[in-house]
């Protein structure tokens, strides 16, 4: 299997270099005084063992420097770069076997490898290798069962007396090497968790039941592979019973982990199944019975009986996970569904743990177990011990299916069959040496596995260059020193960069004289520090700003800047002046001596109208300017500047029309047909198209053309002028009468359609006044005429 894995952590370590360049170069932050201390610091730090590698007024520490910029000062057989190494000392292959093949003993079966190796570690620099885990197939198992034996379990006690037997046809599918044991807890036997009158002592149950004396934790069958013993003797237990709801479960959980001899656990898997169906005490509780004593964490077994349990309080959870996880045990919660939450809470607590719902009776308590059992397996989670200070370990898990798992995800592989396969990468970092140097081991182990991978940690603290150190030599001002790795180590109370000085006399007047340039300076320029009479710089936070000379009265970052850059990025600042390189010059390199950048088009420099100074063209006719003098804001146009000779040598007319032969003579001239014949961009340097007008608004066109210099100028004029034709005057007369003429009958229509419209809203108006106006038709109601009519009655009309 190809892991990429050293590929990432080396991209990782390049990622972290270019960070820490980018942030201050670390390496030579940190003063190292010598080798051991410089490669201490970081994996990309290395020392330079060179005799003569510092410069004037540089400290020893300067020695120290990143890889990178190391190599452009000194060899590389003088750089002193030691790297971290690591040897398998023990790598049995895992186990390839199927439950039919030979039966192998327990400690000849392996499921993780490599089982012993070596690193040597620098500081910083990750040390990888691979971890190959394998689940063996017909792996041998050990259960204990441990039950609660208070009242309110006694219908579950009747199905777990078959237990052995039936477990054991179940666990056959599994593993043919099952083993199976017993044991049972109640309370711890002190008031107030049971009662201690005498007949409650031998009786604690009420009514005519018959039960056994209360006890705290009862070994009844240490591990065996019969499954009938197992039968036999949970058949002959009886219920007990206690006060309180809580049980002792955890007094009893301990001492079956800590009791391996008696309880009689192998190197294999080891499972615990618990069964209760209440909750449980834990540390601090055994003060209600005056038992303040914390537990021990030992075996007190006598006779199979817990005999400290009136001594010692119940072990915390978290003294009960280191004693679990210390013996390989992995633990099976089976409780009744009223405490499900309770023992889910615990089981996030404890690793490699799994909780089932056990039914009222106990009934389903084989399917519980071998479900459990399966969700075990099935997960690989690595752990390792506490790791030595300054250590870090880092996990990224290879498992089924192409999943990838890094951080805490990387420590473990779910859904792991018999005989999968699965790969971890390991990568363990040291950011720094253990006092005095010594070994260290750590411990790498799948959690609730007896396998292990043993790793002894070596440190590299000095480089191979100290096992070569003269002590007391003559080079560190006569034996006041231990020459090593191209410097001196001084002996105690000695300073300086031969050791020549002694710490008492660091503050002499005499020495601080020695510092100063003249008695008008300050001392070291107070740029640096004076120790044993000679000025030490000081270091910049920018690592690349170095102070030096014998005063550190130089640096190379005070020198002339142009375009925001030191010496124009084309020099070296050496003493606060500019070394300038090949063809720059100027107090900041800012002036080119190429004069490439001022040709202009015609291949002339500054197009003959002005000179080249650094790289650019300074005009000597002020009317020009530009970057190679081609403009002439002032100067009329070139088709402007030459309209007349064109127009005279081409049509003979114009205002040079008579002093053509003389004046206009400078060029030649070429006739073309049409627009399409004139010469186009590209065909000619220096080229330009012109449309200009004559005197008798005829447009003309031509090209005025640069060639090689000013005497070869070439000019190509269509031949005939465009010039505009005269009005029709017919159509215009046509159109004016015509336009007058609609425009009147136009006005006519509108004043009519006004008109019609004026005189149908009066009419309208009229009728609506006529509608109002009904006393004209009425008769006047008090009206009375003044003739008299009377009609004889006798007159017939003849």
């Amino acid at each position: 299997m190809n892991v990429p894995f050293p590929i990432l952590v080396t991209l990782g370590c390049l990622v972290c270099s270019i960070g820490a360049q980018q942030e201050g170069n670390e390496c030579t932050k940190s003063n190292a005084k010598s080798c051991g201390e410089c490669i201490q610091v970081a994996a990309n730090c290395g020392w330079c063992t060179k005799p003569d590698f510092l410069k004037q007024g540089e400290p020893t520490s300067a020695r120290c420097d990143d890889l990178e910029s190391l190599r452009k000062r000194c060899p590389d057989d003088m750089i002193e770069n030691p790297r971290g190494t690591q040897k398998v000392l023990q790598n049995k292959p895992v186990t390839n076997r199927s439950q039919n093949s030979e039966k192998l003993k327990p400690e000849e079966i392996t499921q993780i490898q490599p089982q012993k190796m070596t690193l040597t570690l620098r500081s910083g620099e990750p040390q990888s290798f691979e971890l190959k885990f394998k689940r063996a197939e017909d792996y041998p198992i050990d259960l204990y069962y441990l039950m609660d034996l208070s009242f309110s379990m006694k219908d579950d006690l009747e199905n777990v007396k078959n237990l052995g037997t039936s477990l054991r046809e179940e666990m056959s599918l599994i593993t043919s090497d099952f083993r199976i044991g017993f044991g049972s807890f109640v309370e711890k036997t002190v008031m107030p968790y049971i009662s201690t009158t005498p007949a409650k002592l031998l009786n604690p149950c009420t009514g005519d039941q018959n039960c056994t004396s209360p006890f705290s934790y009862k070994n009844v069958l240490s591990l065996t592979s019969d499954g009938n013993q197992f039968n036999t003797l949970v058949g002959k237990q009886q219920i007990s019973g206690n006060l309180d709801s809580p049980e002792g479960g955890f007094d009893a959980i301990m001492q079956v982990a800590v009791c391996s001899d008696i309880i009689g656990w192998r190197n294999v898997t080891r499972l615990l199944v618990f069964s209760t169906d209440a909750g449980f005490h834990f540390a601090g509780d055994g003060k209600l019975g005056g038992i303040v004593l914390p537990n021990d964490g030992k075996c007190h077994l006598k006779d199979g009986m817990y005999t400290m349990s009136h001594y010692y309080d119940y072990p915390s959870i978290a003294h009960l996970v280191q004693k679990l996880s210390e013996n390989n045990i992995q633990t099976i919660f089976a409780v009744t569904e009223e405490f499900q939450p309770v023992y889910k809470e615990l089981k996030n607590l404890i690793p490699k743990s799994a909780v089932g719902t056990l039914s009222a009776n106990s009934s389903n308590v084989i399917k519980l177990i071998i479900d459990a059992y399966n969700s075990l397996s099935s997960e690989v989670i690595l752990e390792n011990g506490k790791l030595p200070e300054g250590m870090t370990i880092n996990y990224v898990s290879y498992c089924k299916n192409g999943v990838i798992g890094t951080g805490e995800n990387g420590r473990k592989c779910s859904n792991i069959s018999i005989g999968d396969e699965v790969m971890f990468n390991i990568s363990i970092t040291a950011q720094k040496c253990p006092k005095k140097g010594q070994s260290e081991t750590i411990r790498i182990k799948p959690q609730g596995f007896n396998e292990e991978v043993e790793i002894t940690v070596n440190f590299i603290c000095e480089c191979e260059c100290h096992n070569q150190g003269i002590p007391n030599s003559p080079i560190c001002n006569n034996g006041n020193g231990t020459f090593e790795c191209g410097a001196c180590r001084c002996n105690e109370g000695r300073i300086g960069r031969v050791c020549e000085c002694s710490t008492e006399e660091v503050n002499s007047d005499d020495l601080d004289a020695n510092c100063r340039k003249d008695n008008s300076t300050d001392i070291c320029s107070t740029n640096g520090d004076c120790i044993c009479g000679e000025c030490v710089c000081k270091k910049r936070e920018n690592p690349n700003e170095i102070f030096s000379g014998k005063y550190c009265e130089c640096d190379n970052f005070n020198c002339d800047r142009s375009n925001n850059k030191i010496c124009g990025g084309h020099g070296d600042c050496e003493c606060r002046v500019c070394k300038c390189y090949p063809n720059y010059t100027g107090s900041a390199c800012d002036c080119s001596l190429d004069t490439s950048t001022c040709l202009a088009k015609n291949g002339q420099i500054c197009n003959g109208r002005g000179i080249c100074e650094c790289g650019t063209c300074k005009c000597t006719d002020p009317k020009f300017q530009g970057p190679t003098c081609e403009i002439c804001p002032t100067c009329p146009g070139v088709c402007t500047e030459h309209k007349e000779c064109v127009q005279c040598r081409a049509f003979e007319t114009g205002e040079k029309r008579e002093t053509c032969p003389t004046e206009c003579m400078y060029f030649n001239l070429t006739k073309v047909s049409n627009r399409d014949k004139l010469p186009q961009p590209g065909q000619a340097s220096a080229l330009t198209h012109c449309k200009e007008r004559d005197a008798r608004d005829c447009w003309f066109y031509f090209t005025y053309a640069v060639n090689n210099s000013e005497s070869d100028i070439h000019v190509h004029v269509v031949e005939k002028p465009e010039c505009p034709s005269g009005p029709d005057i017919v159509p215009i007369v046509a159109g004016v009468v015509a336009g007058i003429v609609l425009i009147g009958l136009a006005l006519l229509l509108i004043w009519k359609l006004l008109m019609i419209i004026h005189d149908r809203r009066e009419f309208a108006k009229f009728e609506k006044e006529k509608m109002n106006a009904k006393w004209d038709t009425g008769e006047n109601p008090i009206y009375k005429s003044a003739v008299t009519t009377v009609v004889n009655p006798k007159y017939e009309g003849k």
